[in-house]
């Protein structure tokens, strides 16, 4: 065989090789993207959840506050809470990378979740507050909203587990990083939330609101 011709065949194989690596490449890249808008499609869900619960804190405070002698406490402290939520932004154009950032917004919603479980047991020695149609929507929206908060967080953290775990997985683990695509932080479980919230009332000379 002739130099021309094994160069040719050397040729030949080369740019065989190059349309299986380009190709390779290109199926990396496009199931990262898949994976990566899989996760900030999920993470708008987590945001609505959590901005249809913060939307019900105003009602839910107006509704409370209208009760005779009411924890006031209780209300500065979710008052307090909804701001902390409003001060600590998510980021804009997709689920966070940064973990500390995330930390920090995660924190910020569980002091708000965990305000409102200790509002709704305070409200339980309030019987004409509980009996009232309005106070009784709110709260059934309030739980409704807290068990779509957990779903999206548990949709949330699989669309993250899937995404993270291609970005180990070989060739991606190679390429990820020249894509820029980097791991994303998961939620995790509140410390303590299998607990039931703890209540003191500050009643102090205040009149306990009678019995009708």
């Amino acid at each position: 065989m002739s130099i021309g011709k094994i160069l040719l065949v050397i040729v030949g194989i080369l740019a065989v090789l190059a349309v299986i690596i380009g190709l390779s490449i290109s199926g990396v890249y496009n199931r990262l993207i898949t994976l990566q808008q899989g996760t900030d499609a999920a993470w708008a869900q987590v945001e609505n959840v959590y901005q249809r619960r913060a939307d019900l804190v105003p009602n839910l405070v107006n509704t409370v506050s209208g009760a005779a002698n009411f924890e006031k406490s209780t209300l500065t402290e979710i008052t307090e809470a909804r701001a902390s939520v409003g001060r600590v932004s998510a980021p804009s154009g997709g689920a966070p990378t940064d973990p500390a950032k995330f930390a920090e917004f995660e924190k910020a919603q569980a002091q708000l979740g965990g305000a409102l479980s200790r509002l709704l047991v305070v409200s339980e020695r309030y019987p004409n507050l509980t009996a009232t149609a309005g106070f009784r929507d709110l709260q059934a929206q309030l739980e409704g909203t807290e068990n779509r908060i957990s779903v999206e967080r548990g949709r949330f953290n699989e669309a993250v587990q899937a995404y993270n775990t291609a970005l180990k997985s070989f060739p991606a683990v190679i390429f990820a990083g020249m894509f820029g695509h980097t791991a994303r932080p998961y939620f995790t479980a509140t410390a303590g939330s299998d607990k039931p919230p703890a209540v003191q009332f500050d009643f102090g000379a205040k009149t306990v609101p009678a019995k009708p």
